[in-house]
Formats: C-alpha cells, sequence, structure tokens
C-alpha cells in the first residue's frame, strides 16, 4: 500500500510538473508578439550578367509586426549606397544611383531565432525600376529583453532585371 501511495504521489508530481511546464511555454509563446524595429548594416552583392560582379554598401530600416511567437509581417527597407552600373535582361548598360528596395515580407520564426522571410517589392530608382521577390533568412539571437542581434541574409529576384545577395548585421528593439 505504501508502495501504491508513493507512486501515484510521484505520478502528480510529475504531471504538475508537466502542467507548469506546459503554461511557460504558452507564456512564452505569447510573449512574441508585437511591433519590432531594426537597424541594418551591409552589402549587397550585385550579379551582373557578363561583367564583374560589385559589392555595394548597403543600409536597412525594417518594420515588423509579429503575430504570434511564429508568424509575422514585416516591411524591409533597403538603400544601396553607392552608384553602379548593371546591364538588364536586354544587355543593356544601365547606372543606378542610390536605389531603394521595398519589400512586404511574411515571417515565419523556426527552431530557436531563425526566420523565414519571403514577399514581394520593387527597387525604386529615377531612371527604372523594377518589381522583385525576395527570399531571405534572418536569425535572432536576444541580447536583453527588449534588444536583439539580427544577421541577415536575403536574395532579391528582380523581374526583367539583375539579382542580389544581401548580407547584413543589424541591431533590434521589440517594442
Amino acid at each position: 500500500m505504501k508502495q501504491i501511495r508513493i507512486s501515484l504521489f510521484l505520478i502528480l508530481i510529475v504531471f504538475k510538473i508537466n502542467a507548469q511546464e506546459h503554461n511557460n511555454i504558452i507564456e512564452t509563446h505569447n510573449e512574441g508578439n508585437g511591433f519590432r524595429i531594426a537597424g541594418i548594416i551591409g552589402h549587397t552583392l550585385i550579379n551582373n550578367e557578363g561583367a564583374k560582379n560589385v559589392f555595394v554598401p548597403s543600409w536597412g530600416l525594417d518594420f515588423e509586426y509579429w503575430f504570434n511567437h511564429n508568424w509575422g509581417i514585416g516591411l524591409h527597407n533597403d538603400i544601396e549606397i553607392e552608384t553602379f552600373i548593371i546591364r538588364n535582361s536586354n544587355s543593356e548598360a544601365v547606372e543606378r544611383v542610390n536605389p531603394l528596395v521595398l519589400t512586404l515580407d511574411v515571417l515565419h520564426q523556426f527552431g530557436n531565432g531563425f526566420v523565414l522571410t519571403i514577399g514581394p517589392g520593387v527597387e525604386l530608382e529615377k531612371e527604372e525600376s523594377y518589381w522583385l521577390l525576395r527570399f531571405g533568412i534572418e536569425y535572432e539571437k536576444d541580447i536583453s529583453e527588449s534588444f536583439y542581434l539580427l544577421p541577415t541574409l536575403f536574395l532579391d529576384k528582380r523581374f526583367d532585371g539583375y539579382n542580389t545577395w544581401n548580407f547584413g548585421l543589424g541591431v533590434g528593439l521589440k517594442l
């Protein structure tokens, strides 16, 4: 009889601990929602067909809203801060002066801080603008309760234009 009581007591303790862990997971899960803003410094690799590839410095400013711990939406803005020449889809040389890239991305966080991004966008420049599709991955590493580091890697696939890879490192704030 004593062994049955001890066994029941241990089972109750295990269930109690499991219930507390489940509640902690739910509380942590709900903490992921809300607004975030991040500033990013990076470089953009310009893939030029038939010409030399170029690295261009870039700055980014991201505005995001997270619905929950796993899903969000973001307005990602990058400016390439240099003048360069690319080849468009007709193999014509086109000068680009500080193009601005704006994308509206769906964000999915998985596995301890990794975030996949995908979304449509546009590259704006005074001579010619290009529509694009962005694919990317980020990693959010918390450095305090409100701040996080953000290494990023994006592929911008322009329609009727050229493609770029963007590598960056940012600091973000959870509002």
